[in-house]
């Protein structure tokens, strides 16, 4: 035996995923997919289900891209939509595993985003895959066991079980396909083909009453299968990314020149304007909103910064202000401010201890308001600290709000974790657990022993040996009491 391989060796006794596995299922949850995006190991991103895309609703939110989901229909493009040189330099990835179309979504959405902080797997994976066409992207998708783990990590286990049924099926369908050609004989050399049909006449042919009708489109589309894309601007364009598809599709140009090196797209608010008349044209084709609105098959989710880290660089943007002002106005400044904000002050800042920042430009920010207080006039220096005062109040109360919000959702983010003084030993559980745990072994113990007990039958109006019961459980129960009294 080597002794390089043996049994006390744990880098050759782990498990090696050689053949992979299927893609399951996953809910269409904001809470779903921000939880896909941290496992990925994005960081200062959520995503938030969008109700309406006009700019009332959507500008507040300044979303890097979107995540639309529909009931899919077959959509028919021609080649020249795809013949873009400028498509080539934007990160996509064909679809080639059944119902992994979120994950490709997210991906297609976040590895075309230069201002999201990715982590070091999803960088590596992007700068791996970079010059990969679209199907070879989509195959490393599918064959990365980190990218199926976290996906697969948030899906109902009853899902992953349908998945592996679904393998299952497909195989021995396949089989018997094969078996069934092999067994069919086939026609020797020389011999004669069977005479052909003779074609009815007129008279022969079924009246269009007793003919069968042809199956409607609501017929042969009995299964309903839902679909992710991702809507993203980069390199100057707004795209449409569908797995499905060949290709990017552009949706619209922007109206500046993108930095040529970063795919950058300048303001995330200004894409939008872009975007919005293809969003409802795809609401109003595949979302049931053409019927009247009454028959909503869609859900819009919008990738965003995070509302913790927002309200956290907000109130580091105010500490730093205060220093600033604090050093502009020399010694003695205690003596110049207003008692009260001066004591209110030392509280302010409370809900944001450390120097922790998110933001990529939070520097460049910082920049700007020293530059501001460097060239204020003295007189203006006192009510620029009690207005920063102010303005630290209010970010204060944001900042403990979402660490509440955070405490009652039980997310155990390491971001909040650290900047938090509450005790997060928690006994509630997050909807993710809830989802994910595997309620079936319980259910069938439950009925198994309803049956032993005798109980299963009465409660579904059967009798003993299975039979109908005459006489309702409802009514059966007076009589029990009865008995009993």
């Amino acid at each position: 035996m080597n002794p390089s391989t043996s049994s006390a060796d744990p880098i050759h006794n782990q498990h090696v995923d050689l053949v992979g596995g299927p893609f399951a299922v996953i809910e269409s949850d904001p809470g779903v997919f921000t939880s896909l995006t941290r496992k990925l190991g994005a960081r200062n991103i959520e995503l938030v289900e969008m109700y309406d895309i006009e700019p009332w609703a959507v500008d507040h939110l300044n979303p890097h891209g979107l995540i639309f989901c529909f009931l899919w229909r077959k959509d028919a493009h021609r080649p020249a939509d795809f013949d873009d040189p400028a498509a080539e330099r934007v990160w996509f990835a064909n679809q080639l595993s059944d119902d992994a179309c979120a994950s490709h979504a997210i991906l297609n959405v976040l590895l075309n985003c230069p201002d999201i902080d990715l982590g070091g797997e999803l960088r590596d994976f992007r700068q791996d895959t970079e010059r990969m066409s679209p199907v070879m992207k989509g195959l490393a998708i599918t064959n990365s066991p980190l990218l199926r783990k976290a996906h697969n990590s948030l899906a109902r286990p009853a899902d992953i079980r349908g998945s592996l049924n679904v393998i299952a099926s497909t195989t021995l369908d396949e089989a018997k396909a094969k078996a069934k050609v092999k067994a069919t004989p086939t026609r020797k050399r020389g011999t004669k083909p069977p005479p052909a049909k003779r074609a009815k006449t007129a008279a022969e042919k079924p009246s269009p009453s007793k003919a069968k009708p042809k199956p409607t489109t609501e017929d042969e589309d009995e299964e309903e299968v839902y679909h992710f894309i991702g809507y993203v601007p980069a390199y100057g364009k707004v795209w449409e990314l569908d797995g499905l598809k060949s290709g990017p599709l552009e949706v619209g140009e922007l109206p500046f020149s993108p930095p040529s090196s970063s795919g950058a797209s300048g303001s995330r608010r200004e894409w939008m304007d872009i975007v919005r008349p293809a969003l409802r044209m795809k609401m109003e084709k595949y979302g049931g909103a053409a019927e009247g609105g009454d028959n909503i098959r869609f859900s819009l989710l919008a990738i965003v910064d995070g509302v913790y880290e927002q309200a956290s660089d907000v109130l580091q943007l105010l500490k730093r202000e205060r220093a600033a002002l604090e050093r502009q106005m020399g010694d003695g400044w205690e003596t110049k401010v207003d008692p009260d904000l001066l004591a209110t002050a030392q509280h302010a800042f409370s809900a944001a201890p450390g120097f922790q920042t998110y933001a990529i430009d939070f520097g460049a920010q910082f920049m700007e308001i020293s530059v501001r207080i460097q060239n204020m006039p003295e007189a203006e220096l006192v009510s620029a600290w009690e207005t920063c005062v102010r303005n630290a109040m209010r970010a204060n109360v944001n900042v403990e709000d979402e660490l509440s919000k955070a405490v009652r959702a039980n997310v155990r983010r390491p971001s909040v974790l650290a900047c938090s003084p509450i005790d997060w030993n928690m006994d509630g559980q997050t909807d993710d657990v809830k989802r994910t745990f595997d309620y079936e072994p319980f259910l069938k113990a439950f009925l198994e022993r309803l049956q032993v007990e005798g109980l299963l039958g009465p409660l579904m109006g059967r009798e003993a040996d299975g039979s109908k019961s005459k006489t309702p459980a409802k009514a059966k129960q007076p009589q029990e009491e009865a008995e009993h009294d």
